[in-house]
């Protein structure tokens, strides 16, 4: 399990497991706080083709899918 501070998330970068659409390497670009600071959205954008997609920002944790940095 990858652990992740919420405040750190924000410029972090990952790498799928199992590369969809030939896209491996991610940037999480932006990240929106509730008051109470529990994240409500998260983006990570692909590195190669600029594509954006709003993610969960707890599948990130799960190593099965994630790894922290660029591999």
């Amino acid at each position: 399990m990858n652990t992740i501070s919420p405040r750190k998330l924000i410029n972090s970068k990952w790498t799928r497991v199992k590369p969809l659409n030939k896209e491996r390497h991610f940037l999480v670009t932006k990240v929106k706080f509730e008051e109470n600071s529990i994240i409500t959205h998260c983006v990570i954008e692909a590195v190669i083709t600029k594509r954006e997609e709003n993610i969960n920002w707890i599948e990130l944790k799960d190593d099965s899918i994630w790894m922290h940095g660029w591999k």
